[in-house]
């Protein structure tokens, strides 16, 4: 009995235990971030501590510079086109690893979701010489198709857990009533999972769209891409322009996150109304 009376105090115990020590990592992830904004709005062509004023002006020449928003339109281009692309394969694949059984799926998923588990520069160099025997390196093909093989893998695992709680006998019902094989996925099937597909492309997107180990070995000068700017400058001219740059793409990650959070919870809720 006493053991059941304390047993409140020891779960909110636990409960103020865990909410302090997640607390506690998400304020030294963001650390970084306290460093990285105040020299973002320095008036000093360099990065210097203390700040000898404040301006806007390397954000203004960030947002007017022809390099930075060529290499932003860049990055767009390719991280919409090779998401799209990987949406489209990935699912394809888990609906069909999960409506098939047959031997070897389990290596056929694990080489699928290889791409996450190689070491970057490892992909890079097999790609690089791979395109260049193709005679297509240094183009958008082969940028787009690189990072369509980085992030389908990521649309793969999200809606393989998807089509963990659906319910395939809505598949068979709806073929009972009359309809094809489109139709059922189209009308039945893609609606139910897209938050997981949209959860997936979110992911293969933002990697797309930060990567530059890759793109450094398949793009050339006209499809350089913004990390690849960010990394030039700060091999050559480093100065407070990449940091306001680095702001603002870690403005544009919180707000990814923010639908990727809506998205579980949409998940979620269309789990509960299934089952």
């Amino acid at each position: 009995m006493a053991f059941e009376a304390n047993t409140p105090s020891i779960n909110r115990i636990a409960y103020v235990g865990y909410l302090t020590v997640a607390i506690g990592v998400l304020i030294f992830l963001s650390l970084p971030l306290l460093a990285v904004l105040p020299i973002s709005f320095s008036a000093d062509s360099f990065l210097s501590y203390p700040l000898s004023g404040f301006s806007m002006r390397w954000y203004e020449e960030v947002l007017t510079s022809p390099v930075w928003i060529g290499s932003f339109k860049n990055s767009m281009i390719v991280g919409v086109i090779s998401t799209v692309i990987a949406m489209i394969l990935g699912t394809l694949a888990a609906l069909g690893l999960n409506t098939s059984d047959f031997k070897g799926k389990a290596l056929v998923t694990g080489l699928m979701i290889s791409p996450m588990a190689v070491p970057m520069i490892i992909s890079a160099l097999g790609l690089y010489f791979f395109f260049a025997q193709l005679g297509i390196g240094a183009t958008y093909t082969a940028l787009i198709l690189s990072h369509t093989l980085l992030g389908t893998p990521f649309v793969l695992i999200t809606v393989n857990a998807t089509l963990k709680g659906f319910d395939f006998n809505l598949m068979r019902a709806g073929a009972s009533l009359g309809a094809g094989p489109v139709t059922v996925l189209f009308k039945i099937v893609l609606p139910l999972i897209l938050p997981g597909i949209m959860s997936g492309g979110l992911f293969a997107f933002a990697t797309s769209f930060d990567e530059v180990v890759v793109a450094v070995f398949v793009a050339g000068p006209e499809q350089r891409t913004l990390p690849m700017q960010m990394f030039d400058g700060l091999r050559e001219n480093i100065t407070p322009a990449i940091l306001a740059v680095a702001m603002l793409l870690t403005m544009f990650s919180l707000l990814l996150l923010s639908v990727l959070e809506y998205l579980r919870r949409r998940s979620e809720r269309m789990s509960v109304v299934q089952n």
